[in-house]
């Protein structure tokens, strides 16, 4: 299947060829058809799989026809549960929107910066990209209204749950017009989710794309037995034995995060740290280094992790488990995109063995176990 067989406009199917989208994934085959003849959309579907511009795609088909409101009256709000997420959503949005010949403004707005420079900017904007909190600031300061919102998309609306968003959500929606179309898109299908799906959707197409188990297939695994105090220099003699570029480490906290980055630059290895704790433009400085290859590794946090979209992310280091078998996932699923290899490594201890045997056994894959005991890490 093409792109050209979903129905988009011409000047969509050229943004597509000049970016080298190909074949269409699973869920932008099945989504884009839906919203484009108006249907509400449940997506589960895990991270990697596309949804992004399963939806922006025929949202931006509709705008291109639709006539333009009132200024400060936004037609599509996208609600996403972080500011990396935010911003990646616009990105992708502008991506396509830059090709279009009807002018297509989108924004994204978000809390830990100044709100004024967002205000300025909400001028015209079109498509609004947000995080509950700093739309409903926004809103409160008269900056821009929701009364003609004609879509909203409600994107990992797990994860906006899980971070405690529902009471936030729960007031937006409210502000809204009962009239519009509504697309909730979610890795995993949670109770909460439930609720917000009965609450929000209308007789919706229910779209379910497996968890990535082909993309599982493709990415080598390998997990090595460590001792607590040997974990740091496993790390850096990994990094360094193996001339590993572009690796993505995640622990289960900002401070674990910050003393991981400490030790790796201690030991020569150019390193950033990405999480809720470090500014704005701290974490987008350090993700466009990380992407442009200046910095060798990015230690991230679970959350903030979801935000570092990069297609051929070759490594992934597990420095700590994540409590649950999906989040696992989630995380090794950031390698082995786009037909591309990827390698996952996860350090496990003692202590942690018998979670990650829950987490295999979830996973449906037995990983490689290396012991460790024997390596000279002396120096590392």
């Amino acid at each position: 299947m093409s792109f050209s067989t979903l129905g988009l406009s011409s000047e969509l199917l050229s943004a597509l060829e000049a970016q080298k989208y190909q074949t269409p994934y699973p869920i932008q085959q099945i989504a884009i058809p839906d919203i484009l003849q108006g249907h509400d959309i449940l997506g589960i579907a895990p991270t990697g799989s596309g949804k992004t511009a399963a939806y922006v795609l025929p949202i931006l088909n509709q705008l291109q026809s639709l006539k333009k409101t009132k200024n400060r009256h936004v037609q599509t709000l996208v609600l996403v549960p972080s500011r990396e997420l935010a911003i990646q959503v616009n990105e992708v949005v502008q991506s396509f929107a830059s090709s279009l010949t009807e002018r297509i403004k989108s924004l994204a707005v978000f809390g830990g910066v100044s709100i004024n420079p967002q205000m300025i900017a909400l001028q015209h904007v079109s498509i609004l990209v947000a995080t509950p909190g700093r739309l409903l600031d926004l809103v409160n300061s008269n900056a821009v209204s929701l009364s003609g919102v004609d879509t909203l998309v409600l994107d990992e609306a797990d994860k906006m749950l899980n971070l405690g968003f529902k009471e936030e959500m729960e007031r937006i929606f409210k502000l809204l017009p009962n009239k519009r179309q509504n697309l909730l898109f979610s890795a995993t299908f949670s109770e909460d989710v439930d609720t917000v799906h009965q609450q929000v959707l209308n007789e919706p197409k229910i779209i379910r794309i497996k968890a990535l188990k082909k993309n599982i297939d493709q990415i080598i695994q390998t997990a090595y037995r460590v001792s607590e105090e040997r974990k740091g220099p496993l790390l850096r003699y990994i990094i360094k034995s193996k001339e590993l570029t572009q690796v993505l480490v995640f622990t289960s906290s900002t401070h674990k995060a910050d003393r991981v980055v400490e030790k790796l630059r201690q030991n020569g290895i150019e390193a950033g740290a990405i999480h809720s704790k470090k500014s704005q433009s701290v974490r987008t400085k350090t993700l466009e280094r990380f992407k442009d290859g200046a910095l060798r590794v990015v230690v991230a946090t679970d959350l903030l992790g979801r935000g570092i979209d990069i297609d051929l992310l070759p490594y992934i280091i597990n420095y700590e488990l994540p409590r649950s078998p999906k989040d696992y996932v989630h995380r090794i699923g950031r390698t082995g995109r786009a037909e591309a290899s990827g390698e996952a490594i996860s350090l496990i201890t003692e202590e942690e063995s018998a979670h990650f045997r829950i987490i295999q056994k979830k996973m449906g894959k037995w990983v490689t176990m290396v012991e460790s005991d024997e390596l000279n890490l002396q120096g590392y």
